[in-house]
């Protein structure tokens, strides 16, 4: 590497080029190398995240309280019975973990955008339903829990919460770094105190296809899994909230996952994790952590556009009925459908290209 750099310097003097400019020329490689050396640091600690930090978090305090040091453990399991309902309250976001520079180099890894298409008034609350899960939501996360893409210059006024499984809410120490980032559970609980306890200007942000869409997201492919999912609609109706549809172009460009047919075992495992435990174990794979040639954990380096459509207006009704739920659920799948086919050619489909709704 330094040889490398060396000739650089000599192959520009020879060509005319002074010392100081060869150096400046150096300068900027070796920023540009470091900057894609943080930006993999940055995703991959968010994988590790993803994937282990609440088994991890709950073996090593196992351990603690088995060791001499017992009491921090007693101590923190202490402050966790007595703080347990706090995710159910709209959590205790964090200001400065949501604008960590970290969020910037993970923004720019992929690179991750926000598209703002409407403005959204601070005296209502929001329903976000945000299409499609991909393997992990990068997307959903990066724009809504973090400050990377400023999400809260282009909604002033609007609290985001990223809805997300409840089971994640009780494993120690990982709760905290969720409830930091404005990450809620997403349970009944939860979204109706923030939509009526809260006063005005929150939006909750869920991923309708959950787990059922995350086995089948694969490059190339554009569908969610929507056709049965109207429960949050019904939640809109109750707290007239209004709702507003988000796809995410390229959220499924940047893991490879193997797909099982309807009826094999592998979709039948799928399936019984997702019906019991809520989340199905996916096989997938992206790029290594040295090459993008070879497979790892690491996601491609794909661009992620989210599109934030037009809220549609939502009247409160205490007890909605079936008529009204499936109503305002058509003009809602109408909604992401026109949003998809609107924006879809901007950000690298063709024309031609269909949103599969299931």
């Amino acid at each position: 590497c330094k040889c490398n750099f060396i000739s650089f310097i000599f192959l520009s003097l020879g060509t005319g080029s002074n010392i100081l400019s060869a150096l400046q020329d150096l300068f900027w490689l070796l920023k540009s190398k470091a900057e894609k050396q943080l930006q993999i640091i940055s995703v991959l600690q968010w994988v590790l995240t993803f994937l282990i930090m609440g088994i991890a978090c709950t073996l090593i305090l196992m351990y603690i309280l088995c060791t001499d040091c017992w009491v921090i453990a007693a101590l923190y399991l202490a402050w966790l019975v007595f703080d347990w309902n706090t995710p159910k309250k709209g959590g205790r976001r964090s200001q400065w973990v949501r604008n960590w520079a970290i969020w910037r180099y993970f923004r720019d890894y992929f690179p991750i955008r926000l598209v703002k298409t409407h403005n959204l008034l601070t005296t209502r609350n929001y329903i976000f339903g945000y299409h499609p899960h991909g393997i992990m939501g990068l997307g959903a996360f990066c724009n809504f829990s973090t400050e990377a893409t400023g999400v809260s210059q282009k909604f002033p006024g609007i609290r985001p919460y990223l809805a997300t499984l409840a089971g994640n809410f009780r494993m120690p120490i990982l709760r905290d770094y969720l409830m930091s980032g404005g990450i809620c559970p997403v349970n009944r609980d939860s979204i109706d105190y923030i939509l009526s306890k809260n006063g005005s200007g929150n939006a909750i942000i869920i991923v309708v296809g959950g787990a059922a869409e995350s086995l089948n997201c694969t490059p190339g492919k554009n569908s969610v899994t929507l056709k049965n999912r109207k429960g949050f609609v019904k939640l809109a109706l109750r707290h007239g909230a209004d709702l507003v549809p988000v796809y995410s172009f390229g959220e499924n460009e940047v893991y490879k996952q193997v797909i099982f047919e309807e009826d094999s075992w592998g979709r039948w495992v799928q399936k019984k994790f997702q019906k019991h435990i809520g989340f199905a174990p996916c096989i997938f794979h992206g790029r290594g952590l040295f090459s993008s040639n070879t497979w790892g954990l690491l996601p491609y380096s794909k661009p992620i556009t989210t599109v934030v459509g037009e809220p549609i207006t939502i009247p409160k009704i205490d007890n909605p009925s079936q008529k009204d739920v499936d109503f305002y659920h058509s003009v809602y799948v109408d909604s992401l459908i026109k949003l998809f086919d609107k924006y879809k050619s901007k950000f690298g489909l063709l024309e031609t290209e269909v949103l599969e709704v299931n």
